[in-house]
């Protein structure tokens, strides 16, 4: 997995108790944004139907990010809570880990890429944009939901 100076990506367990600390807080973080905790459709992910869980962690080994991968179809997966601490956002390690994630759902075989994110989380939606990924129509559980935006990236 990528390492730099500053942090080191690598696969944990979706039960590691500080990628629910970090996923806890992105919640939090989101519950805020929205004003509520109805802000996603659709089930939760968790470690039945995640098959790639990425953390990142600072040199002295706290967790500043993760983000993982659900597996759509035998083509696809779907990016799910990708998320850095606020005192970490702009280091680059978003971007590290967007990439590890893709080039883990290249080694499972999965040529596209997909995501969701919000309508009030216009951060994310350049992050996205800036890192290759186009705008799609709304799908699976999010086709009636109004407060998402979609995306996608061809891996191939």
């Amino acid at each position: 997995m990528p390492t730099t100076a500053t942090w080191t990506i690598e696969a944990r367990d979706w039960d590691d108790p500080q990628g629910a600390s970090l996923r806890t807080a992105q919640r939090a973080e989101l519950d805020e944004r929205y004003g509520c905790d109805d802000h996603e459709p659709g089930p939760l992910p968790s470690a039945a139907d995640v098959s790639v869980f990425l953390m990142a962690f600072d040199p002295d080994g706290e967790a500043i990010g993760c983000g993982a991968l659900r597996e759509l179809d035998a083509a696809s997966a779907e990016v799910k809570r990708m998320y850095v601490v606020p005192e970490s956002r702009g280091s680059g390690v978003a971007a590290a880990l967007l990439a590890a994630l893709e080039d883990a759902a290249r080694e499972r075989g999965w040529t596209t890429v997909k995501l969701e994110t919000g309508a009030a989380q216009p951060d994310a939606i350049r992050f996205y944009e800036r890192e290759g990924y186009h705008r799609i129509p709304r799908f699976g559980h999010y086709i009636d939901w109004d407060i998402s935006v979609c995306y996608a990236k061809s891996l191939a």
